[in-house]
């Protein structure tokens, strides 16, 4: 840009044209950061006038993504809904109080062990989040990268074996590494042979 008005912009390779007069000054701009002015009749050679633009670059530091684990997911749910997965029913041991002067009735317990429909309910969110954690557990194990390295199914085929052969929350719970492994694989026989024999997959 010049004082006089006229501006120009540079090409690819820096160059451009801008018509001034001795009394205009000229400057220069990126991404909207302006230099100094330069008064034209200051400089040495009008066709020759060359500037560079610093920029300061601020550089972040390297940062890595990791999947939360089962464990911290589960850990976190717990945290959570902690109210919840530590809800118990009333019985007469919440409800006495034994201290220095003798047996004592809990007021509160008494009142939560006539809110029957709220008990219910609290009841039966606290099954669901153990049921969602107990399938989150399964898919922890029995997982895609895990079946697909071991049986060499992928696309349709692997989710249809992943359905068939999806194991209970007991066994995934107590069987060793190599049980469970062992599992997968004799399921990847009985799949075999039984696509075998019908000719076709299913």
């Amino acid at each position: 840009m010049a004082t006089n008005g006229r501006g120009t912009i540079s090409d690819s390779l820096g160059k451009y044209q801008l018509e001034v007069g001795l009394n205009d000054s000229i400057w220069f701009s990126y991404q909207g950061k302006p230099t100094p002015k330069y008064p034209v009749n200051k400089i040495a050679d009008i066709t020759q006038f060359d500037i560079s633009i610093k920029l300061k670059m601020d550089i972040l530091e390297e940062v890595r993504v990791h999947t939360r684990s089962y464990k911290e997911d589960s850990i976190q749910n717990r945290r959570d809904y902690g109210r919840i997965f530590n809800y118990q029913k009333v019985s007469v041991g919440s409800m006495t109080n034994i201290g220095p002067t003798g047996a004592g009735i809990d007021i509160d317990e008494l009142i939560r062990a006539f809110s029957f429909k709220k008990n219910r309910a609290m009841l039966r969110f606290q099954q669901r989040l153990l049921e969602q954690e107990r399938e989150k557990f399964i898919d922890h194990r029995f997982n895609k990268p895990l079946v697909r390295k071991l049986t060499g199914l992928d696309g349709d085929e692997l989710d249809k074996f992943m359905i068939r052969y999806r194991p209970s929350y007991e066994f995934t719970s107590f069987s060793s590494e190599y049980d469970f492994q062992l599992y997968i694989k004799r399921s990847f026989e009985a799949y075999t042979a039984e696509k075998n024999s019908k000719g076709k997959a299913f």
